[in-house]
């Protein structure tokens, strides 16, 4: 073979080479594409079966379900459970769910699902041992409130009208039933005949959320109860302390409840009203008075400081005998934590400051000074 025949044949070699890098790239190249396409369609479709998973398995449905959670269930038992009854869609993305929002403490028990109900909605049940559930309707009891301005907010919430509200918190056989449901905080001192009402004071202020369309009047009334007994055994080694009855505590409270302005300081008015107590001082505190007068004036007049009741602080000396509205955690706290101080008479001026003194001149002197 001549020279010219070798370079052509090791030409040809080269070409043919160059044919087959090219080939193999693109192969390789197509089938990285296919490798990255199907990678992609792999990561979308657990994306989108993971999101699905997440979601409520049928946000419109109403329809119960009846679950029940076996004493020492696991984790991934539990997970199980609730696929097996159509309560969430992915058992394994239930319990990763779970273990990344870092949950536990589930309680055991029979609970009625739906699968309408969010992951966290269920967490939420499965942690308090109650099923959490968007409530139908709400009803807010601001503090300071009176049973019958209670009444009111109760019929404008409910088919309740306010003389059937007022009907059942006075009904002599209700409170009994209350005395033997809650002997923890409701006592036969709420029978004495000299309340206006046995249960002022003991329905709770809170926003409370009904599950119900129509609750009993019952439901409603205990639910508040049951929040007073909630928060005052709370403080159950402080009254002790103090040698304080619940419905001592509950009628002090009331007072710094309804003495109390924007600015107030409950502590110090608490102050006040031990001091006058220790030295057997009326309390002279004017929303006594308005509650023995059954009205709400924007001013009490000296007249009024006369009525004829055991309300009324300007005229008799001690607490009253029952409290004279509903008070709220600020005040409870205040009664049990006063500030030490030797204040004997206080005032709030027009904005709603408090100014306090030790003697009746200073006390004087304060109403020269801001109320005139």
């Amino acid at each position: 073979m001549d020279k010219e025949s070798k370079k052509q044949e090791m030409f040809e070699k080269i070409q043919k080479r160059k044919e087959e890098g090219k080939t193999v790239r693109k192969i390789v190249g197509i089938t990285s594409l296919v490798i990255v396409a199907i990678i992609a369609i792999v990561v979308l479709s657990g994306y989108f079966y993971i999101k699905s998973a997440l979601e409520p398995v049928d946000p419109n449905s109403t329809t119960e379900i009846e679950v029940e959670i076996p004493i020492g269930s696991s984790l991934a038992t539990i997970s199980s459970i609730l696929q097996e009854n159509g309560v969430i869609k992915d058992a394994r993305i239930f319990k990763y769910y779970t273990k990344f929002k870092n949950e536990s403490q589930f309680q055991a028990g029979n609970y009625t699902l739906t699968q309408s109900m969010t992951l966290d909605e269920i967490i939420e049940s499965l942690k308090t041992g109650k099923v959490y559930r968007k409530p139908i309707f709400t009803m807010t009891i601001p503090e300071g409130l009176t049973l019958e301005q209670i009444a009111n907010i109760v019929e404008t919430n409910t088919n309740y009208t306010k003389d059937e509200f007022m009907a059942k918190v006075t009904d002599e056989e209700f409170i009994e039933n209350m005395i033997g449901t809650y002997p923890e905080i409701i006592t036969e001192e709420v029978l004495e005949g000299n309340l206006r009402y046995a249960l002022e004071g003991y329905l709770y202020p809170a926003t409370y959320s009904f599950y119900e369309e129509d609750p009993t009047l019952d439901e409603i009334i205990t639910t508040m109860i049951s929040q007073t007994k909630e928060i005052v055994l709370g403080y159950s080694s402080l009254l002790e302390e103090k040698q304080m009855t619940v419905h001592e505590l509950l009628t002090f409270a009331s007072l710094l409840e309804e003495e109390a302005t924007a600015q107030t300081d409950r502590e110090t008015i608490a102050s006040v009203f031990y001091n006058r107590l220790e030295l057997d001082m009326p309390l002279q505190t004017d929303p006594t008075v308005l509650y023995a007068l059954g009205s709400h004036k924007d001013q009490v007049l000296y007249e009024d400081l006369k009525v004829e009741s055991p309300y009324n602080t300007y005229e008799v000396t001690g607490l009253p005998p029952g409290p004279i509205a509903n008070a709220g955690k600020t005040s409870i706290e205040a009664v049990l934590n006063p500030t030490d101080t030797d204040y004997l008479y206080f005032l709030a001026d027009p904005e709603g400051t408090n100014h306090f003194a030790k003697t009746y001149e200073e006390h004087l002197q304060n109403i020269e000074t801001y109320l005139r």
